[in-house]
């Protein structure tokens, strides 16, 4: 399944032509309506402009969803016109539209090589929550049969996979190595699933590997990771060539990434960690602006099958919220404090000291710096958070690129 655009350019004018129809269409829906107030959908055609709406956080969707069941007036399609509801833990309901591979993951299982007729052994939850009917979707639409198998029950795991010998593997990674562990103890021949699509958790390179080996017989299993969430579907996948998988995730068609600076709608400078921003162009369930709570970064590298945009995948959470001396104190108050300061290139907040001894210092990259201005910055996180706060000047450059706008770096034991 190849992307229809074959180059960045085309995409990128698709997708913002078609924008200001599904923004129009958004507003449509109660509470859209409400976060997008006052906002001309047809002027909303460049990033630039995307950018001055406002961020619609996963953290939000709780307080939307109590109150105004089930969806928070986010859905524009009536519940009686959808296919399925979903109950992910919070709550947060999610809805599931009646389109082919309505959730986009069919391009994640075609990139890693699956083929019409591979039979798909699917080990997401088919409870409350939409991984495995995302899996479902995918599979459908390149012509697969699916063995619903859930997780646990290890035993009839097994009996299914000597059954029907499926080729292809959905599920955490963590599950799969509890089969290959299995089927090693039952002396099992698993060697037949040759590729395994794994999400959900992280997977490093050390577990890759031995969920490559594992079980194979000799073979080397294809083991790819895509990532996505319950609101958004499919965001990006892992991509193969010649039997190496590739750098990085190649992004889903339909979305418009946008990685900002945690706690706040500012877009990062290129190649800088942010907080993954995604606006979807979702008939039924259009979010726009919808922050994830997941890091990333964009990659450059490019691999030449695939033209759309990478990312690094998930390089952790966004949500750096911590409490300091009984205070909760936000990246957002961080952003707030350099957004007085135009010589502030970026700053992080570290938190040290003992527990019930906390000690805030503020390190800033500055170009030069002065007596009077770290006191004036110093005096700026106090406004800001109504806590004490040390600044250090630091080099141009020298904080890491990780994301971290907040540190905790206390001692807990």
């Amino acid at each position: 399944m190849s992307s229809p655009f074959t180059n960045p350019t085309a995409r990128e004018a698709a997708l913002f032509s078609q924008l200001p129809q599904t923004i129009a269409a958004a507003q449509q829906a109660a509470g859209w309506a409400s976060i997008l107030a006052n906002i001309a959908a047809n002027s909303i055609t460049t990033r630039k402009a995307l950018a001055t709406l406002p961020v619609t956080r996963k953290s939000d969707l709780k307080d939307l969803q109590q109150a105004a069941l089930p969806f928070g007036g986010l859905t524009t399609t009536a519940n009686n016109g959808l296919k399925r509801l979903f109950m992910s833990p919070g709550p947060i309901f999610d809805p599931e539209g009646c389109g082919a591979d309505w959730w986009r993951a069919a391009p994640a299982f075609a990139a890693a090589g699956v083929v019409a007729g591979d039979v798909v052994h699917n080990c997401f939850s088919y409870h409350f929550t939409p991984a495995a009917f995302m899996v479902e979707g995918a599979a459908q639409a390149l012509g697969c049969p699916v063995v619903p198998a859930g997780v646990g029950q290890t035993e009839q795991q097994l009996e299914a996979l000597a059954a029907f010998r499926p080729r292809v593997y959905a599920g955490t990674p963590s599950f799969l190595r509890i089969l290959i562990e299995k089927a090693a103890e039952a002396g099992q021949d698993i060697s037949h699933l040759q590729i395994a699509l794994v999400a959900g958790e992280a997977c490093p390179p050390s577990l890759r590997k031995l969920l490559q080996d594992g079980g194979a017989a000799g073979k080397n299993r294809t083991v790819v990771q895509w990532y996505g969430t319950a609101d958004l579907g499919c965001i990006a996948y892992e991509t193969v060539t010649n039997g190496a998988v590739d750098a990085g995730m190649v992004l889903s068609e339909d979305v418009i990434l946008e990685i900002v600076r945690p706690g706040t709608g500012d877009v990062c400078d290129e190649g800088e960690v942010g907080e993954i921003v995604i606006t979807n162009l979702n008939a039924d369930y259009p979010l726009i602006r919808f922050g994830t709570g997941d890091m990333s970064k964009v990659l450059f590298a490019d691999a030449d099958r695939y033209t759309n945009t990478r990312i690094a995948g998930w390089l952790g959470r966004a949500d750096q919220t911590t409490k300091v001396r009984g205070m909760f104190v936000h990246p957002g108050q961080v952003a707030q404090v350099c957004k007085k300061f135009a010589d502030i290139k970026k700053a992080r907040l570290v938190v040290a000291g003992e527990t019930g001894q906390d000690t805030m210092t503020l390190h800033v990259e500055l170009a030069a710096s002065t007596e009077a201005q770290l006191h004036a910055i110093a005096d700026a996180v106090r406004e800001a958070t109504k806590l004490r706060c040390e600044v250090q000047a630091v080099a141009l450059g020298s904080l890491a690129n990780d994301g971290k706008v907040i540190e905790d770096a206390r001692s807990y034991a």
